[in-house]
């Protein structure tokens, strides 16, 4: 589909592992949290030429050393993922 791997919890995609590197889900609710964190947002050239941009977003730097940042992180990402899925 989009050349990487889903990872899942509770049957939700919450991440994707693309091109050697975890993009976590994010929404409207986490993006600016993502942002101020330093995460980039995963966008790819559209058919247009225009970027397309996703919702998945790289993982804050310091979150890589620290287990209870990674795990806010993660813990903000499914909680973005239910929201998606709320909306189908």
């Amino acid at each position: 589909m989009f050349g990487g791997k889903g990872i899942y919890h509770q049957g939700i995609i919450v991440a994707l592992d693309l091109f050697d590197e975890i993009m976590l889900k994010g929404d409207s609710e986490t993006a600016p949290l993502l942002e101020a964190a330093g995460a980039r947002r995963w966008s790819y050239e559209g058919k247009t030429g225009k970027p397309v941009a996703m919702p998945y977003w790289s993982v804050p730097e310091e979150a890589y050393d620290d287990p209870d940042e990674m795990a806010k992180w993660v813990r903000l990402a499914f909680e973005a993922a239910v929201r998606a899925e709320a909306k189908k």
